[in-house]
């Protein structure tokens, strides 16, 4: 690692010559060369003569009012998802594959053999699905492993929610959907013209007030939040539900395979899967593959099979793809060496983070949101920690708030000590430059917890205040002693 790193912006326009935003410096350059294109017919492709009629002026017109002030101001002319391709000593901390099972030869081997046993498989709308199916093989295992009476396979999370929540809602039905809840399911709300009542994030009180307000309806929460690795407090979250006379929806994305017993997620590892109404998950975490489900009770499921639309008019997922999610779900059940990993790591990284002043107490699992707030300051984070060879994934709106783009940390098993304190130093080296105990989030955790504290509740001990230190001495900050890395396959 080099002994001083520069940690620099895109360019703005703040006036000449270079300013100071959030502890990060940025500079100024020239916007003409990003001005929006003229009307009609764009420059041929470089691949060749591709030609296109052009864009209506409704839609340039919005491309210039809606995107074209991030491109330039933000950005500094870039796409903001473009950065470095990471090499063979990369830290990879930008992908949702926790117990690192990506690759592993069981579910490999499940593929190819399926490959050869099923190339005549019709391939068709999962209603019409047949009882032999692989499919249906697998919604029933996944339905017993999750104490569920059923599940439905879907091509995605997204599908998933989007499906569900357009079949157990109407125009009528108040949705109380937590503030920091994926864009999936707000857009299934959307779907189904329902009406969003959002509540303070796991905030169960607002809740109840909400529904107190506006009366029964529908509860929809995450088990982790994908942002900030922020826990819900499910408990509460269904007492409250269940007061109000809400059916309540959790999205275990982010907990299914990391959480309780044999990774079967938070709702079945705090015994409460006989109280939540429905289950949702994507597949594409934990289980490394590339579909989602939702649970479902008997009684809806003929209704649910016309209604909900991602279901009727998607194909069905491939025989190899189901295959290969059955033998991953074999994978994933075995894991425990894996979820104890994981969670050391997340201790130790959490710990260390929180003593150099960074404000990540706003979580406390495998996601670590790294909270600049400003664009163009987390850009110029991201791009610093892949000059160090560490890669993690910038987070802006709309995945985030307008003003609270994050750089994303996602922890997974598979790293090794010596990866994870690499990290621990490239930013214990960035902290004098960075002030991370000056962003916005640190300023709003320290409101809360003086509020916390004003009231008498306390705090949790992932959620250890963040101090204001004059200087930070990499080298005061000692990692913790070698944790043992156990045999992930």
């Amino acid at each position: 690692m080099s002994e001083q790193l520069t940690i620099q912006a895109p360019a703005r326009p703040a006036g000449p010559g270079s300013a100071v935003s959030g502890g990060i410096p940025t500079r100024v350059l020239p916007l003409q060369s990003l001005a929006p294109r003229s009307a009609g017919p764009q420059p041929l492709s470089s691949r060749g003569a591709v030609p296109h009629p052009g864009l209506s002026e409704a839609l340039r017109a919005r491309i210039a009012r809606d995107f074209m002030p991030r491109w330039t101001h933000e950005w500094g002319g870039r796409f903001f998802a473009e950065g470095r391709v990471p090499g063979p000593q990369a830290v990879r901390l930008d992908g949702n594959d926790y117990l690192s099972i990506a690759g592993h030869p069981k579910i490999v081997s499940a593929q190819i053999d399926a490959l050869r046993r099923h190339a005549s498989f019709m391939v068709q709308s999962g209603i019409f699905q047949k009882t032999d199916s692989p499919g249906l093989r697998l919604e029933a295992d996944l339905a017993a492993w999750l104490q569920a009476q059923g599940v439905v396979l879907c091509q995605s999370g997204y599908a998933a929610n989007l499906g569900l929540l357009q079949v157990i809602a109407e125009p009528d039905t108040p949705v109380y959907i937590d503030a920091l809840a994926h864009m999936s399911l707000w857009e299934g709300i959307r779907a189904a013209r329902a009406q969003p009542r959002p509540f303070r994030h796991n905030q169960p009180d607002h809740l109840a007030r909400c529904i107190r307000e506006h009366g029964p309806g529908v509860v929809v929460v995450d088990a982790v939040y994908s942002t900030t690795g922020a826990l819900c407090p499910l408990e509460e979250m269904v007492r409250v539900a269940e007061e109000g006379g809400c059916m309540i929806v959790v999205d275990e994305s982010h907990s299914l395979g990391t959480h309780g017993p044999q990774g079967r997620g938070l709702c079945v590892g705090l015994g409460l899967a006989h109280r939540v109404h429905f289950i949702t998950a994507s597949l594409a975490k934990a289980f490394a593959g590339r579909a989602g489900f939702f649970t479902v009770p008997d009684e809806v499921r003929p209704y649910l099979s016309l209604n909900s639309f991602p279901s009727v008019f998607s194909s069905c997922l491939l025989p190899y793809e189901v295959i290969g999610l059955q033998e991953t779900l074999a994978v994933v059940q075995a894991a425990d060496d894996a979820r104890l990993r994981l969670r050391q790591i997340t201790l130790r990284l959490r710990r260390h983070l929180t003593l150099l002043g960074y404000p990540v107490g706003q979580g406390t699992e495998q996601i670590i949101a790294l909270e600049t707030g400003r664009e163009a300051d987390t850009l110029a984070l991201r791009d610093a920690l892949e000059a160090q060879d560490i890669f993690g994934a910038m987070f802006c709106a709309p995945a985030t708030a307008r003003d609270r783009a994050m750089v994303r940390l996602t922890l997974t098993a598979g790293l090794t000590d010596s990866e994870i304190t690499r990290v621990e130093s490239v930013l214990a080296a960035m902290a004098p430059e960075l002030r991370p105990w000056d962003w916005p989030a640190a300023r709003r955790q320290r409101a809360a917890e003086a509020r916390a504290s004003a009231l008498g509740s306390g705090l949790g001990p992932d959620l250890g205040a963040v101090a204001m230190p004059q200087a930070v001495n990499p080298k005061a900050v000692m990692p913790e002693p070698a944790m043992p890395e156990p045999a992930l396959r």
